[in-house]
């Protein structure tokens, strides 16, 4: 075939392609009406096409399932974004292993001169693609995307296109630790990319704003050309910089450049210095485009669009961050990826509604915690204007017995060298994926990786260099930030120090850019309480307590909570945190934010009454794209006979009665307010998705209510046929719990507080592992304690002190509950320099320890140990 299409002339070959690519939007049903009646008129040099629809799905492993005459007839029919645990509702524990997708490519014809490529946004997390039986690639990392080139494996007809992904532990990859949930699956959007041989890559361009000052400056888009072809080619490349009304606002002088076949180059453009410009800030999010296009010999062989902003930024040690040339202190929050019932299978417009709720809150910066998030994350923090701090996917954590709670770094050195290639890879993967977007102030590289074997620390903050190093190489414009600094002495390896937890107590000015990048902690189901969680921030030396502007400090850049939104954990009831819940329902701290930062006064809060009817909402009246990019969230709540909403919540099922609709579970979903899937404070919430256009009639029933109903247009899609279409399959949602298992220590370098503290002998001291060093509480200190929170909820069973030298004293240890009350755990007198006590049987996350010092005698403590199981549910 290729040797026939190789014969025929120009206007063949374009209209050969024009019908290949028409063809394929029929048979996968995966492009927009519009794009495909544009590509009957014109074929266009590149073509970008949606790939989610249509997957067959296995769970497990299983010989031979990448060969075209597999039978995957009895498999699972699933669309993308797509999680190995869907349904998931903030389990602590998730399977572990392998899964195969496996979908058709059908191609008329394969004409010589054009390329097809598939674009991952991610895979968790180990991922081998297939085409046609043939393994194409393999990508390691479960966060960044990455491209396959599939144009030497397809055929004409029938292509079968397989993919095995995993998410089992691998000591040499990143992150190889943390406290999120870890499932596996293609669980990001993948596109179909057709282009001409000479295009630009993946990801292909760098823009960058040299000289910018005030509305003034230039633009430079650094634009790679690939050359796929058999022979030289001389390409000129032409760029325009369009405002967002489509007007060209600059056009960069063209450049040729002469590619050989197989390889790809530079070239750079610059413009002249532009004036007048529009500035992008969270209060002015406007943005720019560069449109680029590849012309050989007259025709344009590529056109490729890049999305940009105009922006200075600056972080500076002694007067914090300044945005386009304003001091600015950010006011934000950590966010994870996953939500209820999809885990981290989430669509495009979920993440919107994300980043729009901090928005709305009052927020005006996101970090990224702790992983590079969806590519369309941060091109909603561009558009609706938040900034954003990405990180990459090297992480410590402690205190669980799970895979995925080990030494962030290798202690075995046969895997440094391949670990430490895996977290290099994924931070440059970050970068490029995110490098143009102007929401984007610094580059993360870490959390909190003092959470690794004493041994290892030098490799770490070696490591911790090189990815500094790197990201200045990859990208000169932005800092690089250490997160999670405030243990290890590595807060001076980067060029901003991140520190969580009590470092805004240890760390109050460090003498070195830095920001407050976790507070708070609090635990709570909604709707909790209406308070904002200050947690160590309002401790920090100087500061008033609930007075924020007392530890405001002009030298700190901002603060973030933690965390924005609840998220599923390892830990169980640990990621429970958020100011929004796992539904996505605002609790009233989120309230509290949004009246502090906006002037909202909050709602009137829900109160117990006499339910008479449910009410069914959704985000909005229709679905978009039946593609695995947009959905709604349904929002049911139980309301009385004049509609007025109540806070009883009774069971409520929910139901999709006719059309295209399909919920996490299937077709219909059970809300209980004792279950894993909660109707709470008198409502509940799920995501909704379709691939299907058609109208989606919902159902919300309870025993003695009148039922909710609402409907739900799918405007865009292949045409839903009711009893012809096959209707999303039953998923029921079976609760997996963590096994406690053996008793285990908790403790260790984990945020502490203390009455008072002697001249440098700060009560991090007391559980850094060391018995050399200690905490000492101040002379004057009538009523010293100390307190470690170990991060986790444990299942206290054992209590091991030991004292600095002749500095013993009676000690009373306490556990606060689930009320917030401190329970005693044990009395232990004064006996010797050590002990080693069982302790009664409490449930808690904090341990305090209350000291009474002989007369005489001031109290020390080296080193404190905490021995318990993980109580994953609360």
């Amino acid at each position: 075939m290729r040797s026939q299409t190789a014969t025929l002339n120009r206007t063949a070959l374009i209209r050969l392609a024009a019908r290949a690519a028409m063809a394929l939007a029929i048979l996968t049903g995966v492009v927009h009406s519009a794009t495909a009646a544009a590509a009957a008129e014109q074929p266009a040099a590149r073509q970008r096409q949606n790939f989610n629809a249509g997957w067959r799905f296995h769970l497990g492993d299983i010989g031979g399932a990448e060969k075209v005459d597999f039978d995957d007839r009895d498999w699972q029919a699933v669309g993308l974004p797509h999680s190995f645990s869907t349904p998931y509702f903030q389990a602590p524990e998730v399977y572990v292993g392998y899964g195969w997708y496996r979908k058709d490519l059908v191609l008329p014809a394969v004409p010589a001169g054009r390329r097809w490529t598939l674009e991952f946004e991610a895979a968790f997390q180990t991922a081998d693609v297939y085409a046609n039986g043939r393994r194409i690639a393999r990508h390691r990392g479960g966060y960044t995307g990455f491209p396959v080139d599939l144009t030497a494996a397809l055929h004409p007809g029938r292509n079968v296109i397989a993919v095995r992904v995993d998410n089992i532990w691998d000591p040499t990859l990143a992150p190889r630790a943390g406290e999120h949930i870890f499932t596996g699956g293609i669980y990001r959007d993948v596109w179909l990319v057709t282009t001409d041989d000479v295009h630009v890559p993946w990801t292909g361009t760098a823009v960058t704003t040299p000289g910018l000052s005030g509305r003034s400056g230039a633009v430079r888009v650094a634009t790679e050309v690939r050359n796929d072809g058999r022979k030289p080619v001389k390409v000129r490349v032409r760029t325009r910089i369009a405002d967002g009304r489509g007007a060209t606002v600059a056009v960069l002088p063209d450049a040729a450049v002469q590619v050989p076949p197989g390889r790809t180059l530079d070239v750079a453009q610059e413009s002249a210095r532009l004036a007048g410009l529009k500035l992008w800030s969270p209060e002015t999010p406007t943005l720019y485009r560069a449109v680029t296009t590849l012309d050989v010999a007259g025709r344009q062989r590529d056109r490729f669009e890049t999305e940009f902003g105009f922006r200075t930024i600056k972080w500076t040690a002694d007067q914090g961050f300044f945005l386009n040339g304003e001091h600015r202190y950010f006011r934000g929050a950590n966010v994870h990826q996953d939500q209820a019932g999809w885990g981290d299978a989430v669509t495009n417009a979920a993440m919107d509604r994300d980043v729009q709720l901090m928005k709305d809150a009052g927020f005006d910066f996101i970090r990224g915690s702790h992983y590079p998030h969806d590519p369309h994350f941060a091109e909603a923090t561009d558009r609706l204007g938040l900034m954003f701090l990405p990180e990459a996917p090297f992480w410590g954590t402690a205190g669980m017995k799970s895979p995925w709670s080990r030494s962030a770094y290798p202690p075995e050195p046969e895997y440094r060298a391949a670990f430490e290639e895996s977290v290099k890879q994924q931070l440059a993967e970050l970068i490029r994926i995110n490098r143009n977007h102007p929401s984007i102030v610094a580059w993360g590289m870490d959390n909190e990786v003092f959470f690794t074997d004493k041994e290892t620390l030098p490799h770490v903050r070696k490591l911790l260099a090189d990815e500094v190093a790197l990201s200045h190489q990859l990208d000169p414009s932005r800092p690089a930030a250490v997160d999670g600094v405030q243990r290890g002495e590595m807060d001076r390896i980067g060029d901003i120090a991140g520190y969580n937890g009590d470092g805004a107590v240890l760390f109050p000015n460090p003498g070195i850019p830095n920001f407050v990048a976790e507070y708070g902690s609090t635990i709570s189901d909604r709707p909790g309480e209406y308070d904002p969680g200050w947690g160590d921030i309002e401790r920090t030396p100087g500061a008033k307590a609930g007075e924020p502007a007392t530890w405001r400090f002009p030298w700190r850049a901002g603060e973030a909570v933690w965390a924005g939104f609840d998220h599923g954990s390892i830990a169980g009831k640990f990621g429970s945190m958020g100011l929004v819940d796992y539904a996505r329902l605002p609790k009233r701290s989120w309230y509290w934010y949004r009246n502090a930062y906006r002037g909202i006064a909050p709602p009137a809060w829900p109160q117990p009454g006499k339910p008479a009817a449910l009410r069914v909402t959704a985000s909005s009246p229709v679905i978009r794209h039946a593609d695995g990019t947009d959905d709604v969230q349904l929002v049911v709540t139980v309301v009385d006979a004049n509609g007025k909403a109540l806070s009883d919540s009774p069971p409520v099922h929910l139901a999709l009665e006719a059309g295209p609709g399909e919920l996490p579970t299937g077709r219909s979903i059970a809300f209980t307010p004792t279950g894993d899937i909660p109707i709470r404070d008198g409502q509940a919430a799920i995501a909704m998705r379709s691939w299907q256009r058609g109208t989606t009639r919902i159902r919300a029933t309870s025993l003695g209510l009148a039922d909710g109903v609402l409907t739900v247009e799918t405007v865009d899609g292949p045409r839903f046929v009711e009893g012809s279409t096959p209707l999303a399959a039953d998923r029921p949602y079976v609760p997996r719990k963590m096994e406690v298992g053996p008793e285990q220590a908790f403790g260790l370098k984990n945020p502490t507080q203390a009455s008072s503290s002697a001249a440098g002998q700060l009560p991090s001291l007391a559980n850094d592992g060391d018995a050399t060093t200690w905490w000492a509480p101040a002379e004057d200190d009538a009523a010293p304690s100390i307190a470690i929170d170990p991060e986790r909820i444990v299942n206290y069973r054992r209590l091991a002190v030991r004292f600095a030298p002749g500095r013993r004293c009676d000690v009373t240890a306490e556990a606060q509950d689930a009320g917030g009350v401190w329970q005693v755990l044990a009395d232990v007198p004064a006996t010797a320099d050590t002990f080693d006590v069982p302790v009664r049987a409490v449930t808690g996350r904090r341990l305090r320890l209350r000291l009474t010092a002989p007369p005489g005698r001031t109290c020390a403590i080296a080193d404190i140990g905490i021995t318990g199981t993980p109580a994953t549910f609360w």
